[in-house]
């Protein structure tokens, strides 16, 4: 089974579509195909259907809902030379004590496609790895081709639904263009944030990035006009001022500051059989032997070896091992 629900819903069994044209019905497959393999109570569905006041015969019309799917689903599978007919199609659509399951049977999802692609692509921030994850997140918001169940006559629930998947979506986008900007591709994002800008009025985050695009691409006039914009919708239509984060921006944007330099791209890393990146050079080492009468008197206790990235080490002998700038100092208890 194959479900598309980021855009128009498209589910597909043996490669042919049963998604219904009834309103409906395609309300029910809509939810059991966002929630694939998993059981939806009967009162979710009834919510979804009809509010909060259900009418009495709520139970046997959505009975009929499940059997015109199953239906569906049969012609589906017998068309698609997987057989079993209805027998096949309760399998796939499963009543179960108190609601119904869907069963994609190791189908795809493009839920969870996105879900698995957004998260790689969190993790990769959080590491430093700006490139994957602009990859990874770029790849999870193109299984977007519209508004998540976009011809589907969306009842309480689902409007739910689609209110959290928005913003996961949103979600996503902030990061990959976050991504994009340490990467130091703010020319290219220019044009995709003044289009999510005009659609997103209030969206602060969208708008930083956008005067931050705008003013590393030497357009600070603009830059500036695109924070008086958001500050008079701000306070036009919620009463509420610009964050403190905006408003630093703001600041940083007038005096120029150095903090809103563009970074410098950093080369990506050398695929298998391309050109090996330069191994690690630890800084110069200065090796420090201790004056001459303390030689002659004993044996010197344990020094230290000192290096910034890691915690001292005790060594054996009679020298001290030192970075630069570090003063020398040695053990206590070392005399002639």
């Amino acid at each position: 089974m194959e479900i598309e629900v980021l855009g128009a819903l498209a589910v597909r069994v043996g490669g042919c579509s049963v998604v219904p044209s009834a309103p409906k019905p395609r309300q029910v497959l809509a939810l059991l195909a966002l929630h694939v393999d998993r059981m939806v109570p009967v009162s979710v569905l009834a919510r979804e259907l009809w509010g909060v006041a259900p009418p009495r015969s709520a139970r046997t019309t959505l009975q009929t809902y499940v059997l015109q799917l199953r239906e569906l689903i049969g012609a589906a599978l017998e068309r698609g030379g997987v057989g079993g007919g209805r027998r096949g199609a309760k399998e796939v659509l499963v009543t179960m004590p108190g609601g119904y399951r869907l069963c994609g049977g190791g189908g795809g999802s493009d839920v969870r496609v996105f879900e698995e692609l957004a998260g790689a692509g969190y993790r990769a921030m959080d590491v430093g790895d700006c490139a994957g994850a602009a990859e990874r997140l770029g790849r999870a918001l193109a299984l977007w081709s519209g508004t998540a169940f976009a011809d589907v006559q969306a009842g309480p629930q689902l409007q739910m639904e689609i209110k959290r998947l928005d913003e996961s979506r949103l979600c996503a986008l902030d990061r990959r263009i976050e991504a994009d900007l340490r990467l130091g591709r703010h020319r290219e994002l220019l044009a995709e944030l003044t289009v999510l800008v005009n659609g997103y009025r209030a969206h602060e985050s969208l708008h930083a990035q956008y005067m931050l695009a705008l003013h590393r691409s030497g357009r600070r006039g603009e830059a500036l006009d695109a924070y008086q914009r958001l500050r008079a919708t701000l306070v036009g239509e919620l009463g509420l001022e610009p964050s403190a984060r905006l408003r630093r921006l703001q600041r940083l944007i007038l005096t120029a500051g150095h903090d809103l330099a563009a970074p410098v791209p950093v080369p990506p890393v050398a695929a298998a059989g391309g050109p090996a990146l330069p191994p690690f050079r630890p800084p110069p080492l200065r090796l420090v032997f201790p004056p001459a009468p303390l030689l002659l008197s004993r044996p010197l206790p344990p020094c230290r070896l000192v290096f910034p990235w890691v915690r001292p080490l005790p060594v054996c002998g009679g020298c001290l091992l030192l970075l630069p700038p570090l003063p020398l100092r040695w053990p206590r208890g070392a005399r002639g």
